[in-house]
């Protein structure tokens, strides 16, 4: 009996371990190839933005000071709700920029 009562902790250890390191594992970062990222202008380096085809954009405006940039201003990357969950650059830029409040 208490063999089959370690199987079931070692079993839930082992089941909270993959899902840990499930959450842990590397998010990918989106591509400027990405048709999501491409239809925004996503540029992993805002300089390289083409500004006659984006007025919008002014020097200064990057990933990691816009509103939708889910890490802190100083992360190199971040997870961003409009690319299905990947990374941006914290230097990037893309077309849906709206700075931080």
């Amino acid at each position: 009996m208490s063999n089959r009562r370690e199987f079931v902790v070692q079993l839930g250890v082992g089941a909270s371990a993959l899902v840990s390191g499930a959450v842990f594992a590397a998010v990918p970062m989106v591509a400027e190839s990405d048709p999501n990222a491409a239809s925004l202008g996503y540029k992993a380096d805002a300089s390289k933005v083409d500004k006659t085809k984006f007025p919008k954009y002014a020097a200064g405006q990057n990933c990691s000071s816009c509103a939708l940039f889910q890490g802190k201003a100083s992360d190199a990357a971040g997870v961003c709700p409009l690319f299905a969950g990947k990374q941006v650059s914290g230097s990037g830029w893309c077309s849906a920029y709206a700075k931080k409040a």
